[in-house]
């Protein structure tokens, strides 16, 4: 999104022919239609089984386990007109979209074809994938929290 708005005339990071992959929007269009349809018609109402350990760590952070995979404490309208849940939600997009452009692919990507292929940078990816999830889990995440 960033190189059709045309951020590649400030920043060269983002100066590549998106055109020629225009497939791409095709996969992030139909990734929404795909949240859309599974968190609309293929939920189910039996609540998420969640261990007690895991629910006491949430309690820790003050987000109550409602049953749900998602809080729906964070997960909401209401947060997301919050400034700190505004910039949550923008923070961690932007992050996201840069991080697998930085990485040239994402978790899933590095993890299963990349170390199935035993290429080093996909190992260094996931390597460095853990090691940011254990950071955001027990550093940053208790300070937002």
């Amino acid at each position: 999104m960033c190189s059709i708005l045309g951020a590649g005339k400030w920043v060269s990071f983002f100066n590549f022919d998106w055109k020629a992959q225009r497939w791409n929007l095709l996969f992030l269009i139909g990734s929404v239609i795909g949240g859309f349809i599974s968190a609309n018609w293929l939920q189910s109402d039996v609540p998420l089984n969640l261990s007690e350990a895991t629910i006491q760590d949430l309690q820790k952070l003050n987000i109550q386990f409602d049953g749900n995979i998602a809080p729906s404490q964070l997960f909401n309208w209401d947060f997301l007109a919050t400034g700190k849940g505004l910039l949550i939600f923008l923070g961690g997009g932007f992050l996201i979209g840069f991080g697998t452009r930085y990485a040239g692919g994402c978790t899933s990507g590095h993890a299963i074809s990349g170390l199935s292929n035993l290429q080093i940078p996909s190992l260094i990816a996931v390597i460095g994938f853990f090691i940011g999830g254990l950071v955001m889990t027990h550093l940053i995440f208790p300070l937002l929290f």
